[in-house]
């Protein structure tokens, strides 16, 4: 049986291969493609935030509704959604490297419709500007997933693996400031310009990256690659459940409370034009929070199943605090260090359930699995944005956050119970 076709070894020897995972200015010297596709994704994730702003911006100043903005992040998440499972299929059977560089030029294009959007009758072309754009989103995120372990080695995924996630984190405290500042100073059209100028550089940086010709595709026409991702995922419970972890930090912890922040910066502690600068402000702390959670909790945990596993549960039980520090809103430096709290635990769950996943799934059918992975957390997304939307325009923004920080329990009690059952290492 090839190394492809095979089933997830036993996690104790998995560890054993991969040995000491190496450094991250290391990997980013020695390793090309890795920082080819590494900085592509510096250069779109700017790009990124500024668009977020930008557009929540604009809802809240031309509708006022909480409605409104809640639809925004729904449609934000749900876009995604409809294409994940096709475009899990495509990052297995064509080349991701292709389908990277494609989806960036396509969203270059189609994010500068953006810019004829300019009184409350047109936000239904910004709505559908954003399902086009989102969508297409949906074919880029399994396919920068799956093509990690192409261009790395065991020793270089893990490092590969928290460098990405920090680097996101770090562009959206970048990437939220500045497109806050630059929102707020130059207006929404500037930042949509700079977006579309983004994702062509991005398409340019990741035309440098040589795939192996072994790992230009997953291997289409085998055995393995026929196997649905759902089946695989039943037959393999753990990873269903860590493909869980991004759909309860989506409903519990993320989406939802975008749409939180943005009322927040819109009305409570409004800084600059529409609050733009105090969201961008928000926004800022929240990427250093998740960007530095799960380096330092790496250092405990490096890159072992058991010390992984355990930090996932820390994880929840940190964003709960945060939040709960959140919820009163006693002042905007109560809310910046909640956010940074919680930013945090929700790092830690993100990153390290992702590096669980990339040390599990077999290569053919790794798209599959992490466009399905993607498919829940947009679901969920979308679905808590429209109720925590709904919500505003019913209860008080303090009552949401305390429901929040309450339901966060759940998913930090139901991974500590599959933990206790499910010992894959063997290790006491």
């Amino acid at each position: 049986m090839s190394k492809q076709e095979r089933s997830p070894t036993n996690p104790a020897e998995e560890q054993r291969a991969i040995g000491k995972p190496v450094g991250y200015f290391e990997l980013i010297l020695q390793n090309a493609n890795f920082r080819w596709l590494w900085s592509g994704q510096i250069v779109s994730l700017l790009g990124d935030w500024f668009n977020l702003i930008a557009s929540a911006i604009l809802i809240a100043e031309l509708t006022d509704s909480g409605l409104a903005l809640g639809v925004l992040f729904t449609i934000r998440m749900l876009a995604p959604f409809v294409v994940a499972p096709v475009a899990g299929i495509f990052a297995d059977r064509y080349n991701r490297k292709h389908l990277l560089i494609i989806t960036d030029l396509v969203r270059a294009v189609v994010v500068l419709g953006f810019l004829f959007v300019q009184d409350a009758d047109d936000i239904w072309l910004l709505y559908t500007l954003t399902i086009l754009l989102f969508g297409v989103s949906g074919f880029f995120s399994p396919a920068r997933s799956a093509i990690l372990p192409d261009i790395t080695s065991p020793q270089e995924l893990g490092t590969a693996n928290t460098l990405g996630a920090a680097s996101w984190s770090v562009m959206l405290a970048v990437g939220a400031a500045i497109g806050g500042l630059t929102t707020g100073l130059f207006g929404s059209q500037t930042a949509f310009v700079i977006d579309g100028f983004t994702f062509a550089i991005s398409a340019g940086l990741l035309l440098k990256i040589r795939l192996p010709s072994s790992s230009s595709t997953a291997g289409g026409t085998s055995g393995g690659a026929r196997v649905t991702a759902l089946r695989y995922m039943l037959q393999h419970p753990d990873i269903l459940i860590i493909a869980m972890h991004k759909a309860a930090i989506s409903l519990l912890m993320s989406t939802g409370l975008q749409v939180v922040l943005v009322e927040i910066s819109n009305t409570y502690f409004v800084i600059g034009v529409g609050g733009a600068l105090s969201l961008g402000m928000i926004y800022c702390i929240n990427g250093i929070g998740s960007g530095i959670g799960p380096i330092l909790a790496r250092h405990w945990s490096g890159d072992r199943d058991k010390p992984l596993r355990i930090s996932i549960i820390l994880g929840y039980l940190i964003a709960v605090i945060g939040i709960a520090i959140m919820a009163p809103l006693y002042n905007f430096g109560y809310v910046l260090l909640g956010g940074l709290v919680r930013s945090i635990g929700g790092g830690i769950v993100w990153v390290f359930s992702t590096q669980l996943l990339l040390q599990s799934a077999p290569n053919e059918i790794r798209g599959r699995i992490f466009g399905t992975e993607f498919a829940l957390f947009t679901l969920l997304g979308g679905a808590s944005s429209l109720i925590i939307g709904i919500l505003l325009d019913q209860f008080q923004i303090r009552m949401i956050l305390w429901g929040m920080a309450a339901l966060n329990l759940i998913p930090a009690l139901l991974w500590g119970l599959w933990y206790r059952h499910y010992n894959p290492t063997g290790e006491k």
